[in-house]
């Protein structure tokens, strides 16, 4: 009986070591919605690079699970996504996407105690309010502004320039900043346009955009509003080319736009898929037929900033692993070499200009088409 009862307690004991080791990580996400196709690259990103980690045994015996989030883009179901989280006992998030719904987000994972890397939002305001629990892997509008806005001065200099925005705290804020480049280089704006996203017909901005004769459309927002503005640009003849943010890179732009996505021109980070770090990853990728575009590898890169600080520190604690990233030790991850600021900011952010041209094969695309100024 003695024997049955010690075997008892030491499984009970196993078991319970078992779950002590597996720490939760959330991944929130727009699984839904207009910009799920982005949605779709996040949590492609953190399952395979968790999936990586625990099959390397990178931790030492703590396994990392992933749970999904869908907050459809929408800032009140992000902070549904959060509590639940919460809740759920996640010590660290992945997420969210859009800036819109990374900053409310944010201000309950900091209450509960969670540190979020968001791989998209970039809103300058995500980690300027002195929080300790905000970073992002990828750059900032004002940076990302500040390559659009120069491109503009340089490239369209006494054209007839039009801004178009989404109303959003990432495309006003994308496109403010690009405006104000811009500005500094000399150049203005010959129309500035607020939209509401979620429309089909948008023939009336067509027209004002038409009527005043501009030569190139920078528009702030996603890939979605973007390809449907640019189909109904065409259809009416006006065929000036659209500049755009990371928003809009997702090859759904070319599905929405058709033919009209041709010429199109973008700001994004240098193509990760280049990078000799992520060869591991993108067999691994290739092996299930996913192409880790866009924000993928930048999602999978988050995963591998937060695995790093808890390695470093041994502890899933929040504020020991943001403690840690503050610091501003390299990590290296599938997109290169990443550190943080106080603020939570990369310190080396980069962003390349895209065409997005025809290939060999017919098909519209991004990649590979770096424009080098």
């Amino acid at each position: 009986m003695r024997s049955i009862l010690l075997a008892g307690l030491a499984l009970g004991a196993m078991v319970a070591a078992a779950q002590a080791a597996e720490v939760k990580l959330g991944v929130a996400a727009p699984i839904t919605g207009n910009s799920a196709a982005i949605g779709a690259q996040l949590k492609n990103g953190a399952s395979q690079a968790v999936e990586d980690l625990n099959k390397a045994g990178t931790l030492k015996g703590t396994t990392l699970t992933v749970t999904v989030g869908d907050d459809a883009s929408d800032p009140k179901q992000g902070v549904s996504v959060a509590n639940k989280f919460a809740s759920e006992g996640v010590k660290m998030v992945v997420g969210d996407y859009n800036s819109g719904v990374s900053i409310p987000a944010s201000d309950v994972y900091l209450d509960a105690g969670i540190i979020q890397v968001t791989p998209a939002s970039t809103n300058v305001k995500f980690t300027e309010r002195g929080m300790w629990n905000t970073f992002r892997t990828c750059g900032r509008d004002d940076q990302q502004g500040a390559v659009a806005g120069t491109y503009l001065a340089e490239h369209f200099k006494g054209k007839k320039i039009a801004f178009v925005h989404d109303k959003t705290p990432y495309g006003k804020g994308l496109a403010d900043e690009t405006l104000k480049a811009l500005k500094a280089k000399g150049g203005k704006e010959a129309m500035y346009e607020g939209i509401n996203p979620g429309e089909k017909d948008y023939s009336a901005l067509v027209s004002k955009l038409k009527s005043a004769n501009v030569d190139v459309v920078y528009f702030g927002g996603y890939y979605t509003e973007a390809g449907l503005i640019l189909r109904q640009m065409r259809d009416q003849g006006l065929k000036a080319p659209m500049m755009g943010g990371d928003g809009m890179v997702d090859r759904e732009l070319v599905a929405i736009a058709g033919p009209a996505a041709e010429g199109t021109l973008t700001t994004f980070p240098p193509d990760a898929r280049k990078n000799p770090n992520a060869k591991g990853a993108l067999a691994a990728f290739k092996a299930k037929n996913i192409d880790p575009e866009g924000y993928t590898l930048y999602s999978y890169a988050a995963v591998q900033v937060l695995a790093k600080a808890m390695a470093e520190t041994g502890s899933s604690d929040g504020k020991k692993l943001a403690e840690w990233l503050h610091q501003g030790k390299p990590v290296d991850t599938v997109v290169g070499p990443i550190a943080y600021d106080k603020k939570g900011d990369i310190t080396r952010p980069d962003y390349v200009m895209y065409e997005w041209k025809k290939g060999a094969d017919g098909k519209i695309d991004y990649s590979g088409n770096e424009l080098t100024k």
